[in-house]
């Protein structure tokens, strides 16, 4: 509800001659404005007061704002600038910072181009997968430098959102989301919670709940000088903010989905995984995914209400339903399964694992275990230093084919498929992994790829910003080397990538790997 009347404050913000003469554009969301004039945003708080945030008085709105300018330097330092006072001057007027008493306050922030938020390039087919990889590790990098928070999280934390989708469908979407698919949605994500209490509790007490984004989807990820940049984030809920980072997370891989750019949260998936390596938390990704649409679900429902254009209503309306469908479907199970892509270096190993991921497995798709990052972890290194022979003896060679088992193996125990890509050019590395597979019970399929040694080192020398350190010398050692008699199904690697990916998955719907809409036996309860 609004608690104060802001309208001389707004009006201010408004007027061109606040800035200078210069026009201003007003953004307007339910919790603030945002006034943009010249290379500056300005940003209000409105005076309202919801279940979840309170900006109902002056005080509070200042204690939010700074908290908002604190918590959102973590990851974009250079947009937030401040918090300034809007005064009240002798004369009556109002001042940005002068030196009468705060009438109200705002954030002073950089002003960026709208045109490149994340959501916006989405929406006009313009957010380049080649960003991916980099926002995965940016986030993975901020939940790593993130304070833990003990007193928060867990199964109670799950609960408490399971519980408010429960309410916010009777109370926002009575009228508009079907009555049977809410209520299949909420017992089936309070099962699901049932299953995983002990994990999320476990977690919590690792530290792996800790002071995250809380509102991380693509309107809040813009593109500044090339790079991914994480802005406004929750300052006013802890609840919603103090969150497991793998809920987190959840929330941008769920938007890709949403929007139909699988191959996308696949992508920043594997690239947060291959920087934090959390793969403890896979059991919970489906609860998470489903929590995050059925959140959105609510939302949407209870924006619709508050439309007065018809179209508009229904629109919302049936985006609100389509996200409950969404939330049923993360719940849905599907097998998990150990893929093996090996060959020498330059075959397209590594591209063909990330081509396939997205269409295997539950949402968001495969996780992709790649020696090469492996290597450099175990030898202390970042992912594009080169390591030098030292760090290719057989000694070390054993280390990171028993580490790349050792991660598949808890991929497909996690539920999900796991893609190894590795050479695998010696017999005891290919029956190693096809054992990790037998041992967990889940069905394996090896593919080789087969390529003339010239495709091979003009692949190898075309790379650029890559962990392999393979070159010519290292490819012709290779092949030297006898690698006995390969059982695995043998893919012609030196056709485009388009080609062999097709094959390979012809090769792999054979034995009913594919998983392209996610369809599958609901979660059930025990009777």
């Amino acid at each position: 509800m609004i608690s104060k009347d802001q309208t001389a404050v707004v009006a201010f913000l408004a007027a061109p001659s606040t800035h200078g003469g210069a026009g201003v554009e007003r953004i307007d969301t339910h919790a603030s404005m945002v006034f943009l004039a010249g290379a500056r945003a300005l940003k209000l708080k409105r005076a309202v007061c919801y279940d979840y945030l309170d900006f109902s008085t002056i005080e509070q709105r200042k204690e939010m704002c700074e908290a908002e300018v604190r918590i959102n330097r973590r990851t974009a330092p250079a947009l937030y600038r401040g918090v300034v006072a809007v005064t009240q001057e002798a004369d009556g007027s109002l001042a940005l910072g002068g030196s009468g008493p705060p009438a109200d306050w705002v954030i002073e922030m950089t002003r960026f181009d709208q045109d490149a938020l994340f959501d916006r390039l989405a929406a006009r087919g313009a957010l380049g997968l080649e960003l991916m990889a980099p926002l995965g590790a940016a986030i993975a990098r901020f939940h790593n430098g993130a304070a833990s928070r003990f007193d928060h999280g867990g199964r109670g934390g799950m609960a408490w959102v399971i519980n408010g989708n429960a309410e916010g469908f009777t109370t926002e979407g009575g009228a508009i989301l079907p009555r049977a698919a809410s209520a299949a949605v909420t017992n089936d994500t309070r099962y699901a919670l049932d299953l995983q209490s002990e994990l999320l509790e476990s977690r919590r007490d690792a530290g792996l709940v800790r002071d995250c984004h809380g509102d991380l989807h693509l309107r809040n990820i813009v593109l500044i000088d090339g790079r991914p940049t994480l802005f406004d984030a929750i300052e006013f809920n802890d609840e919603i903010a103090c969150i497991d980072v793998l809920y987190d997370l959840a929330f941008l891989l769920m938007d890709l989905w949403r929007r139909g750019l699988p191959e996308h949260a696949n992508h920043v998936w594997n690239a947060y995984l291959a920087e934090t390596v959390d793969l403890e938390g896979l059991p919970l990704m489906p609860l998470f995914l489903s929590c995050r649409a059925a959140v959105r679900a609510k939302t949407s429902a209870a924006a619709a209400r508050l439309q007065v254009e018809v179209a508009l209503r229904a629109a919302m309306e049936a985006q609100a339903r389509d996200y409950l469908a969404m939330a049923g479907r993360l719940l849905q199970l599907s097998a998990p399964r150990l893929i093996a892509v090996g060959g020498f270096s330059g075959s397209g190993k590594s591209s063909l694992a990330l081509a396939l991921a997205p269409s295997l497995g539950r949402v968001p798709g495969a996780v992709v275990i790649r020696s090469d990052d492996v290597r450099k972890r175990l030898c202390g290194v970042k992912p594009l230093d080169h390591l030098g022979s030292e760090s290719y003896t057989a000694d070390v060679n054993n280390r990171v084919y028993a580490a790349a088992a050792g991660l598949a193996d808890a991929v497909v125990r996690g539920g999900y498929v796991a893609i190894v890509d590795a050479v695998f050019a010696r017999p005891a590395d290919r029956a190693a992994i096809g054992h990790v597979a037998s041992a967990a019970g889940v069905p394996f399929a090896g593919l080789w790829l087969d390529a003339p040694a010239p495709v091979l080192v003009a692949r190898a020398e075309a790379r650029r910003s890559d962990p392999s350190d393979a070159d010519a010398t290292v490819i012709r050692r290779q092949l030297a080397e006898p690698t006995g008699a390969i059982g695995w199904q043998r893919l012609d690697a030196s056709v485009p990538m388009a080609g062999l990916r097709e094959a390979a998955i012809a090769l792999l719907s054979d034995s009913h790997v594919i998983d392209q809409t996610a369809r599958g036996p609901r979660l059930q309860r025990m009777r």
